[in-house]
């Protein structure tokens, strides 16, 4: 990547496959961007920008870049694909730029408790990194599968479509609420109808949203 294409990268802004990091201090909060990539689209992280789009870039990038690197190898599960590649500035400063494409292996896992191997997954919703629900982990984890779901359409589907013809979305939540059933059984019903195309994810940080599939 040129010194052109980088302002130009930048110009865009943070978004869904764009985010910026001034530096790598606290490397382990930069693994959820890396992960919420990864369970996403893919992305660009951009260490050595800040918020405001000015490039002060990095005075030590070997360092940086050694820390990123240990970071991803230490706290993620499975393994990320990315490339990196190094824009110079000048004398002395860089700008890492990690290519992060999305995984086959979904969800990606930023662990925390190393003694258990569990941590949590992350998604990219705008220009944010929220933490994937339940039912999103569900959703990652079959599609990366290849499995797709035909469903039965009862009295709970028939109620769930009469609440979508009048409203845009219902939440778990919601739909357990409606159909007086148990969150975990409301649950099921929405990843399955998910799978199967009748409905689509909108993951949020307070709570997932399921709309109809139209068409």
């Amino acid at each position: 990547m040129t010194l052109r294409e980088l302002h130009k990268l930048v110009a865009q802004g943070e978004g869904q496959h764009l985010e910026f990091k001034r530096k790598a201090a606290h490397p382990d909060k930069i693994m959820r961007e890396i992960a919420a990539f990864a369970n996403s689209q893919g992305g660009q992280l951009l260490i050595g920008v800040d918020d405001d789009q000015s490039l002060p870039g990095l005075k030590h990038p070997d360092e940086d870049e050694f820390v990123i690197k240990q970071a991803m190898a230490k706290h993620l599960r499975p393994t990320v694909r990315y490339e990196l590649n190094r824009v110079p500035l000048g004398l002395h400063r860089a700008v890492l730029v990690f290519h992060i494409y999305p995984s086959e292996e979904r969800p990606v896992f930023v662990i925390y408790n190393f003694k258990r191997n569990t941590g949590r997954a992350y998604v990219r919703v705008a220009d944010r990194s929220v933490q994937a629900s339940r039912e999103v982990r569900q959703i990652l984890k079959l599609n990366g599968q290849g499995q797709t779901n035909g469903f039965t359409y009862g009295e709970h589907e028939r109620t769930l479509f009469r609440h979508l013809g009048q409203h845009s979305t219902v939440t778990v939540e919601g739909f357990a609420r409606l159909a007086g059933l148990p969150r975990e059984t409301a649950s099921d019903i929405l990843v399955r109808l998910t799978l199967a195309g009748a409905l689509s994810l909108h993951p949020a940080e307070e709570a997932d949203e399921f709309a109809a599939k139209l068409g």
